[in-house]
């Protein structure tokens, strides 16, 4: 039993479990920011655009009375559009991530200053100047 903790915690402290998890909670937070975004801002306008067009009330019953089976069609195409509209948001958003990025390292470096000369090139250059003048 000891032998199989000792399994579990190596597992878990490995550098790639650990940063999966960062993504997730990240991805977790950014996936509100998203669906904020799509909720509050897209398809409002969007709303204004289509006439406010919502496909959830769309169903087909098969059989009649209580046994009857609804399939709910309408809700299943409102939330293909939503995830379409989503994962282009998210798209967009990583696009524009990445080219930042790539922006940020085609900034060239700046060039190292030369080394400060040594103390026997300064007194070479001395003697050299002082050679000149006579």
């Amino acid at each position: 039993m000891a032998n199989f903790i000792q399994e579990f915690k190596d597992f878990a402290m490995r550098g790639n479990v650990m940063d999966m998890a960062v993504g997730v909670i990240i991805g977790g937070a950014f996936g509100k920011i998203v669906s904020s975004l799509v909720d509050d801002v897209l398809m409002p306008a969007i709303g204004m655009v289509t006439g406010n067009v919502d496909f959830t009330g769309l169903v087909w019953k098969i059989g009649e009375g209580e046994d009857a089976a609804v399939l709910k069609y309408g809700n299943f195409i409102q939330n293909t559009i939503d995830f379409l509209i989503v994962a282009f948001c998210i798209f967009c958003i990583i696009k524009a991530i990445n080219a930042a990025a790539k922006k940020k390292e085609e900034a060239p470096a700046p060039a190292p200053e030369p080394p400060a000369p040594s103390k026997e090139e300064v007194l070479l250059t001395e003697i050299r100047d002082l050679l000149a003048k006579k």
